[in-house]
């Protein structure tokens, strides 16, 4: 694991160096601008909305205790 982490690294490393980062990232910042313009124009209480019943789905079952 520490070595394909270490490779990315280098690998990034590398862009940097050589100049071509900005080209290579600008795909991820434009999807990223894409997804705020998105969430930007769902109003904050649909979202919590939309949260919650994300959580209410997928909540943890509770544990149930031992009993003697």
């Amino acid at each position: 694991m520490f070595r394909r982490v270490f490779v990315w690294l280098l690998l990034a490393a590398f862009l940097i160096v050589v100049g071509l980062w900005p080209p290579a990232a600008a795909p991820i910042d434009w999807a990223a601008t894409g997804a705020n313009v998105v969430l930007a124009a769902i109003p904050g209480p649909v979202l919590l909305l939309a949260a919650v019943a994300a959580w209410l789905k997928h909540r943890p079952a509770p544990v149930k205790t031992a009993t003697a």
